[in-house]
């Protein structure tokens, strides 16, 4: 429960605005506060009156009207917040933010307010990728401003793509969290994600059909929860998470030497990727042209990333990750043992919803007394709090120690 957190929400003017609505209806029934604070523009796409009534307090969008009391109310709003959320979090709002303006009820209250602020994006996937409002919300990042990153689907206009605003379950999730989770402050933690591609000439090469979703997800979960954060990933079609360092590389060795170098001083390492196994002998300098006979390729052992790690751990906590398609459990378990994992997280790709590139995963962790706990089909997000709480508790046992 919320039971006496002040909320204040600012909503901008964008069509997601009808979905603040579920959002404040949400954080009433964890018995928070929640004012309301509506630009001019909001006001077009959602009246007042529907805030006033589900948050039960006034709303404000004038800043200039005749106050109720004799408090200046931009900043005895803004002292009283625990929490802001800007959302919907337009382009033109996350603008003018970061460049210092204030000529509003909302922004000026963001600006004298010391509360954690976070922004939930909204807006059209040329206008979210626009570099002009990527490094806005870069350079708000690196000031402590948080963001709820937005998600994929069919946009208001039509178009198909990223920019859809966290759906409102997300976003009370994380004000939640934001209260009751800064268990990974002072840790690091080094996550891998992705593919890796072996090359088998300068045109061509293989890899395999992981997304890096789960690995993404556990990054920016982490992050939220005052991780300082390293993710290692291979090619994949993602928006990296805010204020997460991030190191690309595109071959397993590749990766192992960007983890060989944080993992000594890391305090939990996620084995979220999906490394090849094997690379060719040789790569092809030159196009291999085809010439109507089947092709030999000679394949050589990668190395094994985990079970080198895990001969190296001394008091690191080490995650290890299973896709498997048959005999699940009895593999994972092998993996655990071998790897020398603390525990493993598995999944049957052959599941709908359970597979590569899900925004979902049905999975089951084994920890290292072979004890299994299996979790239904879920949001990769809320399985990476799953996770991430787990390692924790090891840290905590490991740290009383």
């Amino acid at each position: 429960m919320l039971n006496g957190k002040n909320i204040l929400i600012g909503v901008s003017g964008g069509i997601a605005c009808y979905k603040v609505c579920d959002v404040v209806s949400r954080l009433k029934k964890l018995n928070s506060n929640v004012d309301v604070i509506m630009t001019k523009s909001a006001v077009e796409f959602v009246s007042p009156l529907t805030f006033q009534t589900l948050s039960q307090n006034f709303v404000y969008v004038d800043m200039f009207k005749e106050p109720k009391t004799f408090e200046v109310e931009h900043i005895s709003l803004a002292k009283k917040a625990d929490i802001v959320l800007i959302a919907p979090a337009t382009g033109n709002i996350i603008g003018k933010i970061a460049s210092g303006i204030a000529d509003d009820m909302l922004t000026t209250v963001i600006m004298a307010t010391r509360a954690k602020v976070i922004f939930a994006p909204a807006m059209n996937t040329n206008m979210y990728t626009n570099p002009i409002v990527q490094d806005n919300i870069k350079k708000l990042s690196e000031m402590g401003y948080e963001f709820i990153k937005p998600g994929k689907g069919r946009l208001a206009c039509g178009d198909y793509g990223e920019g859809k605003m966290a759906e409102p379950e997300i976003i009370v999730d994380y004000i939640f969290n934001s209260f009751h989770k800064d268990d990974l402050k002072d840790k690091k933690i080094v996550i891998t994600a992705g593919p890796t591609i072996e090359p088998l000439d300068p045109v061509r090469y293989m890899t395999n059909f992981s997304s890096g979703k789960m690995g993404y997800a556990l990054a920016e979960e982490a992050k939220k929860r005052g991780g300082e954060v390293v993710l290692i990933t291979g090619p994949v079609n993602l928006t990296p998470p805010y204020g997460v360092e991030i190191i690309k590389i595109n071959t397993t060795i590749e990766m192992l030497n960007a983890v060989e170098k944080n993992f000594g001083d890391c305090d939990i390492l996620i084995k979220a990727a999906a490394p090849l196994d094997y690379r060719p002998e040789t790569v092809s300098k030159d196009k291999i042209k085809k010439n109507g006979e089947s092709l030999q390729l000679k394949f050589v052992p990668n190395p094994d990333i985990a079970v080198h790690f895990g001969k190296l751990k001394k008091n690191q906590i080490i995650v290890g990750f299973a896709a498997e398609t048959n005999n699940v459990i009895e593999y994972a378990k092998g993996k655990l043992k071998k790897k020398n994992f603390d525990f493993i997280v598995v999944n049957d790709i052959s599941k709908d919803g359970a597979g590569f590139r899900t925004d979902t995963n049905i999975v089951s962790i084994i920890d290292n007394k072979d004890v299994v706990d299996n979790y239904p089909l879920m949001e990769k997000r809320k399985l990476a709090g799953i996770i991430l709480d787990k390692a924790v508790e090891l840290i905590d046992k490991r740290d009383k120690l």
